[in-house]
């Protein structure tokens, strides 16, 4: 890439402004320069991601979350030691700079608008009642019900069609046989979907023991009820990455308490916060799982996602977080289902 200033921040331009120059870009990747154009450092997706995990705020300034040690390569060496230095350190870009670290264009490692199929398969958890949304789910089960102009099920389909994932197993109960008279076996959406019949509800993990075959590489999970902006390619590079077993995506989760918190010791009152706001990371109800982890998986038995990732924490598998910054919305509720169908031409039609 010869043209690389579009991806260009100062080491001063906050997270925030840095994640919109990435995600404007499509290519998950900024480069910080100083005035002159000289290589400080580089900044990619899961930089942000893991300073947001660290509690930092989108105010922060992109210095404290950069790679100050990133690699590069000088414009005089040898184009084939520059393609090997992608392979052998595991990079997707790679800055070339002359003697004085300005940098004279970007080496790329695959063709940006290249999106590489993957067999990974995708597990949609489509079995629930949807009791709280009743009466809209009283003759539909929720991930049918439309949102914009199509069910819940589909726009979460085409979101990882856009990322190239076209393998998916729909965890199926109640009211089954409207999700699978509409689906039928995907080929009429580009895709291919087979079913897991729960004949009595298993939770949101019990189903997986009820797989015909086991994945032979790491699988995704999602809650059918879910819409979201998701990077699945993201998500799944992250989970590779860190060399994880198990990775649940959290979602920050802000809340104030309504009363002045006090501070004691013994009897003495130490301080007075008047109505503090507290946030926590929450589930987000989209996980990626190692096949080994299905060995904890009790067979047919009502077991759901978060005693799962417990019993792997406590068998000292390697658990990790990916936090989501992208628009994400859990139809729980009549208010969130409205709330959506409010939401879906402006996040999901643009």
């Amino acid at each position: 890439m010869k043209d690389w200033n579009h991806v260009a921040v100062s080491p001063y331009t906050t997270i925030l402004q840095t994640m919109e120059v990435i995600d404007r870009s499509s290519l998950q990747f900024s480069v910080v320069t100083d005035e002159e154009g000289r290589l400080l450092g580089t900044v990619t997706d899961g930089d942000i991601r893991r300073g947001l995990l660290n509690g930092l705020p989108l105010s922060t300034t992109i210095n404290l979350v950069m790679n100050q040690k990133p690699t590069y390569a000088y414009a005089y060496e040898y184009q084939v030691y520059k393609c090997k230095l992608l392979e052998v350190k595991g990079v997707q870009q790679l800055p070339i700079v002359d003697q004085d670290k300005k940098i004279q264009h970007i080496l790329f490692s695959k063709e940006e608008t290249h999106i590489e199929p993957k067999d990974n398969m995708v597990i949609l958890m489509a079995g629930g009642l949807g009791t709280r949304l009743k009466p809209l789910t009283d003759n539909l089960p929720k991930p049918m019900l439309r949102v914009g102009t199509k069910p819940i099920l589909e726009t979460i389909i085409e979101g990882f069609k856009q990322h190239g994932f076209t393998n998916f197993a729909f965890s199926v109960n109640y009211k089954k046989e409207l999700i699978k008279s509409y689906f039928q076996n995907g080929e009429h959406l580009g895709v291919s979907i087979s079913y897991i019949d729960e004949h009595e509800r298993l939770g949101t993990a019990g189903a997986l023991s009820l797989l015909p075959t086991r994945p032979n590489k790491p699988f995704i999970v999602m809650n059918g009820d879910l819409l979201t902006k998701i990077n699945y390619n993201q998500l799944l590079e992250f989970h590779n990455d860190t060399c994880s077993d198990a990775t649940m995506c959290v979602r920050e989760y802000e809340y104030q308490i309504p009363y002045g918190v006090i501070q004691t010791e013994n009897h003495r009152l130490q301080s007075i916060e008047e109505k503090p706001m507290h946030r926590s990371f929450v589930n987000a109800g989209i996980y990626v799982l190692n096949p080994d982890v299905l060995n904890y998986v009790p067979h047919k038995t009502f077991f759901d996602m978060p005693e799962l990732f417990k019993i792997a924490m406590e068998q000292n598998h390697n658990v990790s977080a990916f936090p989501l910054r992208e628009y994400w919305m859990d139809i729980g509720q009549v208010h969130d289902y409205d709330k959506a169908n409010q939401d879906f031409l402006s996040i999901f039609q643009n």
